[in-house]
């Protein structure tokens, strides 16, 4: 079955050129232009992934995407992965987006062809998330790569893909300082265009979920000049 996506903004214009160099590539293809329409196509269609302007007339894209983060319906939409578009100078709106669940960004203005090629690195990632049967176990976090769950303190965590995803690479290499670049290749693909600030917007949701403190955290650490490392001791 075809990838499903959902395109979401005001200017009709850029909704139809999007949704048709979508539908080129063979994914199925819904659009809304406000936002209450959003939430509604969002429940109706159960997207693989969401093109979401934050400019929306009825309600913002950051209140769509709170609705479909808290979603406690349908985890589908819970988990959907989430490109946010922006106006290029509106910093403090990419960082706001990434920090409510946003998983990727653009700023607008932006090439069709650009777009579609970060929902074919974000696609590939969904369809290429790792199937190994193992369970990446220490002290304090577990990680169950088979069943994309983890545990604190033997208690659930609740992750979007991008914050699993983080995670167990992080896990997997315990110990070992990972750079912004080696996340990204690895988290998000090699193939990515964005800032590699989205690692540190990211890395601080997950520290908001794991950390006892996330302002003094203890299971990843900031290696100054080198990136992240996850420190917990093996059980």
């Amino acid at each position: 079955m075809a990838y499903k996506i959902l395109v979401v903004d005001d200017e009709k214009t850029l909704v139809d050129t999007v949704k048709a160099y979508m539908e080129n590539e063979g994914y199925a293809v819904r659009s809304a232009l406000d936002g209450p329409a959003a939430v509604r196509e969002a429940r109706a269609f159960r997207p693989d992934l969401v093109v979401l302007d934050i400019m929306l007339p009825g309600m913002d894209g950051l209140e769509v995407l709170r609705q479909l983060r808290q979603e406690t319906r349908d985890s589908q939409l819970q988990d959907v992965y989430v490109i946010m578009l922006t106006a290029k100078a509106d910093e403090t709106d990419k960082i706001v987006g990434l920090t409510m669940g946003a998983d990727d960004y653009m700023t607008k203005p932006f090439s069709p062809r650009e777009l579609v090629a970060r929902v074919k690195a974000a696609l590939r990632r969904i369809r290429g998330q790792s199937t190994a049967k193992s369970n990446l176990v220490f002290k304090r976090i577990r990680v169950d790569v088979d069943a994309h769950l983890a545990w604190k303190d033997e208690q659930p965590i609740e992750l979007t893909p991008i914050e699993f995803d983080l995670l167990h690479v992080l896990v997997r290499n315990a110990g070992r300082a990972l750079s912004r670049e080696q996340l990204i290749e690895q988290v998000w693909g090699y193939d990515y265009y964005g800032d590699d600030r989205v690692v540190d917007v990211h890395v601080g949701r997950l520290r908001k979920k794991i950390e006892d403190d996330p302002s003094e955290p203890t299971l990843i650490a900031t290696v100054w000049g080198a990136g992240y490392r996850f420190e917990d001791e093996p059980a």
